[in-house]
Formats: C-alpha cells, structure tokens, sequence
C-alpha cells in the first residue's frame, strides 16, 4: 500500500506542477517500487484464477504560440490519427484508426454522421424486462443507465455521436443525485437519447427540448412552475430561467465573438441583470407533465384520476394556459406583450429565439464544446473560427451543430501540439479509453460497471450525477498554486483531482488489472460460465506472449493506450521497471502456472504504469 500510495503523491505533485506542459517521467521516480511489491500482490491475487473467455464486444442498435499548417484531411501517420480519435470518441481502437485513415478527417466525420443512433432507454427497457421475467418483485434502476453508457462508450457503433452525447451532459446538466431524478432511471436513459438526437441538429431545437424534457424541469424547478399570484405573494421560479442563461444559451460576461470578454472601460460586462432574469421566468410558467387533461390534478401530478400518460417522465412537458403568466415578460431587449389568453408556445417561442440569436450564444457555447473535446485553452482564433460556423454553416444557417463539431475536430489548432495544448482526462474517459485499448467481454452481456462515484475506491465520478448543475468541475477552474495557474491556464478537470482520488485511481485500476472491471457477480443456484468474478473479464494471453520481451511489450501496451510509442525516457524507465519483475525459467509443465503468473504481473505492472503517467492522463 504504502508503495501505490507514494507513486499517486508524486504522480499528483507531478501533474499539480503543471498539466499542459510536456508531461515527462519525473512522476516515475517510483516506479521500481510500483514494478517491485505492489503487483507481486497482485500475482498472489490472480495466479489461481481461470484467464476469460476470449474477449467479444456485446453492442446494442497565455497560450504559447501555435505554429499552423495547412489543413490536411488524411492523418499523417497512426498515431496522428489515435491522437485525433481520442478527441472525437472514447478512444482510438485499430478498426478506427484503419476507417480514420482511409476516409480522412472530413470523410470519417461525415460517416459518423450518417450512422443510426443507437438507444439507450431501449437497452433500459430490454433490462428491465429481463430483471422482472427472472424476479418480478424486481426492475431495472441507475445501474440499468450505466450499463448502457458504458457499453454504448466502448462499443457502440457510433462513436462521435456517444462521445458528443457525454459533452453535452456536462453543458446541460441533470444530475441523479437528485432523488427526483434518480429515481426514473428510464427518463435518464431518454435524456441521453435526447441529446444523442438534438446534438446532431440545431442548437436552438436542442435548447427546446433541454427547455421542456421532464428531467430539466424536474432539476431546475420549470415543472409545475406558475405564474404569480398577488394574495399570496407568489412569484414565478427563476431558477430554470437564470440558468438557461448563465449556462445553457449566453453566460455570465458579454464576449466577443472570438470568446475574450467585451470590455467596456477596461470592465468586463454583465450580460443580462436581474431583472431579465424576472422577465424569462415569466416564460417558464405555465409547463408541467404530459396528461390527457389539462387540468390542475395533471398539473401537479400528471394524474387525473384514471388519466394518465405513461410516458409523461419522458415526452416534452406540456402546456397549461391557466398556471401560465400573462404579464408583459421583458428580457435582453426583448418585449413579449400581455397575453389574453396566454399563449405559453408563442413566449417559448421568443424566448428560445432570443437566447439562440443572442450574440454571446455562439462563443460560449463554441468554446465549451471545444473544452470538452479538444483543449482546456481554446486560442481566440480557434473559438472565434468555430463561432463563426456556429452562426452560419455556410448555407445561411444558424446553431448547426454537426458543423460545429465538424469546425471543432478538424480546425488547424485541434491538430497540433504545444505546451498550452490538451486537457486533463477526466476519470471517465480513463476508463473508457482503457476498454476501448483492451476490449474485455462482459459475463453477464449487461456490462455491469455500475456507480462509479466513489473518490477512494472508483472513479470519483459517474455520467449524469455531477453534483451541481454546474457539472463535476467549471470551465474557467484554474489550480491555485501550480504552473498551469502561473501561466494564466485553466484546468477544469483538475477540480476534482486531489491526493484521494489521484491514489484512488491508482488502487482502482491495480484492481481492476487483476480482478476484472464492474461489479461482482456471485455464483448463483444455477451456475453459469464464467460467474462468482467480475462481470467485465479480458483475455491478456496476447499481452503474456510479449513478457519475454519488455520493450516489445511496452511497446504495445503505449501504442494502444497513448497513441504512439512512448517518449524514450518515459519507454526506457518503463522497460526498466518491467524487466525488474523477474520470470521463472520455463521447465514445461511442472512450472508453467508459475511462469504465465510472473508474465501477467508484468503485464499488470506495465499497463498500470502507463495509466498512471500525466502522458496517459493528459490527452495532447
């Protein structure tokens, strides 16, 4: 213990120095004694245990200055093209990197564009039934959705669109840690089908359906929100309505279209003020459930006696005239008249139409969507290029996302590397980058990983349980006290990175290694192959066929894991430490446990190695 927790200190004091700079072996001081006691331990835990089933994938329907080079749309090279799939997926595999490579840039994203999506409420509704035709007293729940997020992560056949789908749930945040929420895990599931559907469409009929799923409303209040009341001194939610702005649509500080704010007297300006916030909020009253009635009990409850729909957690809210206000609603310049009878589709309408034309939309949303893809730091030419797409897609229109994306995985400085380039990989995209690189099959067929949120023990984070609209970090975080902060740099991902999670992660993936990934699935009355382990097991005999030779192995392990060769110190420290772990000479058969054990714990140690250096954990 005291060996992992010592490499995680200085691997965390290596990356609490500096997160964007050329990330070299300094944090791999103590890899001999990483590559000594740990995973001799890890020896004792696997030698004894059957290796899986060969795997099978289970798939359900102060910037430093960038030197540019003309757009090229054929990778140069293999690792050139990991490089770009670990920005615009969960992780280059080798099939990837061969359709990258031949289909070019502009071509790959263009297929990934036509692909079906696939559902993730379906594969929640195909669980459930299972669940209840094995114990009907039972159904599916939150694990249900992350099964379906991981298995769509790392194997889905549509790559661009899941990883589009994980940034926008970090721009439009609900969260399962409300109980509200976390106990419809169905309409989880369709909120991600959601956002899988309006990413590749129009931001403006995104925003509609952000505005209007159950989930959002449930989470920011917009749900059975009415209008004020002067006996009792009511007034109108402005919870939905401030955060629509703030997070969804302008932000907090008027920008230029380049993304840097618009300064008036050398002060940066507020973009909308309070009373805006009062005016729009007027807006967003009037909506609750969809009910066959339109009446209070389906209002408050979606039920009105035997009516009901079923389906109310997860089709857009309806509306109600009678609970919606009818005062003049002024906001951003804009003037919605007094309505008799209110009219709450026609003051949506202008609503979503002001936010979506609103001149700060395109670089704050441009930027944020770089920042989850790309780069913590966006130059303002590179914001300002996307923002121009955003506003028009060439043919006149507004809010295209498809050519956002397109702008933001093909423009010039998404290509290249420098010092200030790159972003922290948060826990999430470790793992999914690390399954991705080394398929593992799944005993159960339901890729059971489950809750992840656990900072000492798993990930210290879990899709759609962000703690906070403001998701699991802020997109301006800058690190006090480190290099990244010294050169003016945010960090947003290092919000969560501290001394608990960086041994966390450590521990976690060393258990992983040996134990397989998800949870444990017991030994039932009725056995079934492969059960009473992990649910998520990898065959590693290709790896052990390399043990014999470090450098070849390490070698492989870095190609898959960070898209090339290691650099040499790195490669050199790395074969050092492997070749430490000694191997049995081979006496046939008498000793051949033995000797496939000390392979594996080279194997164990190499790859955990690889995932617990900043080269890994900050995507260049």
């Amino acid at each position: 213990m005291f060996d992992r927790l010592y490499f995680s200190m200085r691997l965390y004091g290596s990356l609490r120095r500096g997160v964007f700079c050329a990330a070299g072996s300094s944090a791999l001081t103590a890899l001999m004694a990483v590559g000594g006691q740990a995973p001799a331990a890890a020896a004792e835990t696997s030698a004894g245990r059957a290796i899986a089933a060969a795997p099978s994938n289970v798939i359900t329907p102060t910037p430093v200055p960038i030197v540019r080079q003309p757009p090229r749309d054929v990778p140069a090279s293999r690792e050139e093209a990991a490089r770009f799939l670990m920005r615009a997926t969960f992780g280059p595999t080798s099939a990837e990197i061969d359709s990258l490579m031949s289909l070019g840039y502009g071509g790959w994203v263009q297929y990934q564009f036509r692909l079906p999506a696939t559902s993730h409420r379906a594969y929640w509704e195909a669980a459930d039934k299972a669940i209840k035709l094995a114990t009907p007293t039972a159904a599916a729940g939150q694990d249900q959705v992350w099964e379906s997020f991981w298995n769509q992560a790392v194997n889905g056949n549509d790559p661009l669109r899941q990883r589009m789908v994980f940034a926008l749930s970090q721009l439009f945040v609900v969260s399962a840690v409300d109980n509200n929420l976390g106990d419809r895990p169905r309409a989880l599931a369709a909120w991600l089908d959601m956002l899988g559907d309006k990413g590749f469409g129009s931001y403006r009929d995104l925003l509609e359906a952000v505005s209007l799923h159950p989930m959002m409303g449930l989470y920011l209040n917009s749900l059975r929100n009415q209008k004020a009341d002067s006996v009792s001194g009511r007034v109108p939610d402005e919870n939905y309505a401030r955060e629509v702005k703030q997070l969804f649509s302008l932000g907090v500080i008027k920008l230029n279209i380049d993304g840097t704010p618009a300064l008036q007297g050398g002060v940066a300006v507020e973009t909308y003020t309070p009373a805006d916030v009062s005016g729009i909020a007027r807006v967003f009253t009037g909506w609750s459930w969809a009910c066959p009635l339109v009446n209070a009990s389906c209002f408050n409850n979606g039920v009105s006696g035997i009516s009901q729909d079923p389906d109310r957690d997860i089709k857009p809210m309806m509306a109600y005239p009678q609970f919606h206000s009818t005062e003049a609603k002024s906001f951003l310049g804009t003037t919605i008249p007094a309505q008799n009878p209110a009219n709450p589709a026609a003051s949506l309408k202008v609503a979503l139409d002001t936010l979506a034309a609103h001149p700060n939309t395109a670089p704050f949303i441009s930027k944020q969507l770089i920042q989850r893809l790309v780069t913590s730091n966006p130059s303002p030419a590179y914001v300002q290029s996307v923002a121009q797409v955003f506003n028009n897609n060439g043919a006149g229109l507004r809010g295209d996302l498809k050519a956002v994306l397109r702008a933001i995985l093909t423009h010039p400085e998404a290509l290249q590397r420098s010092d200030s380039a790159g972003k922290l990989r948060e826990p999430v995209l470790r793992l999914a980058a690390y399954l991705r690189a080394f398929p593992h099959k799944s005993d159960t067929g339901w890729w059971k990983v489950g809750n992840t949120d656990s900072n000492t023990s798993s990930l210290g984070q879990t899709p759609l349980r962000a703690g906070s609209v403001f998701n699991f970090y802020r997109p301006g975080y800058i690190a006090p006290g480190t290099q990244t902060a010294a050169a003016g740099l945010s960090a947003p991902e290092m919000q969560i990175l501290n001394e608990t999670s960086v041994a966390g992660w450590v521990n976690y993936m060393r258990d992983n290694m040996t134990a397989g990934v998800g949870q444990f699935i017991a030994a039932t009355a009725t056995p079934v192959p492969g059960m009473n382990r992990r649910d998520l097991q990898r065959d590693w005999s290709a790896e052990i066929a390399l043990a014999d030779n470090p450098a070849a192995l390490v070698n492989s392990l870095a190609t898959r894991l960070l898209g090339g060769p290691a650099p040499g110190p790195l490669h050199a420290e790395l074969v050092n430490a492997v070749t430490s772990l000694s191997v049995p000479v081979s006496l046939g058969p008498s000793n051949i446990t033995a000797v496939n054990a000390a392979k594996r714990v080279r194997v164990n140690a190499a790859v955990l190695l690889i995932m617990a250096t900043p080269e890994f954990l900050v995507q260049k």
